[in-house]
């Protein structure tokens, strides 16, 4: 655990390495909540519309990272790794000229006693 998921604008679609960006997540999370290498997981999803406030300017773009992880990180760790994929986000995804990106982290919880995985081989 932690499952992480990237939303990201279609119009990043090409623009940015998501595979490097979703292993510095995964690193990231190793060093700074403790999780175990092969527990993160990382998705990207692209999204296809973003609506900013009541104008809707088309070239808006948005990157927002949701971290489900089990309990008992602290305050400090949470908001050092918030702090740590909003550099990565920096480091990795840029505005195309003449737009407005947005990035967003979320850390929640997942009620541990509910959360049920499997791996499947074929």
């Amino acid at each position: 655990m932690p499952q992480i998921s990237v939303d990201y604008s279609a119009s990043l679609a090409g623009t940015f390495d998501r595979r490097g960006l979703g292993l510095a997540i995964n690193r990231l999370a190793e060093a700074t909540i403790d999780a175990k290498p092969d527990s993160c997981k990382t998705v990207f999803r692209q999204s296809e519309l973003l609506v900013v406030g009541t104008s809707g300017a088309a070239a808006d773009a948005q990157v927002f990272v949701e971290f489900q992880i089990f309990p008992g990180r602290s305050p400090e760790a949470k908001a050092a790794l918030s702090e740590g994929v909003l550099a990565l986000l920096a480091q990795y995804v840029r505005p195309r000229p003449g737009t407005r990106l947005f990035t967003a982290v979320d850390i929640a919880d997942i009620d541990r006693e509910c959360y049920r995985n499997a791996t499947a081989q074929g």
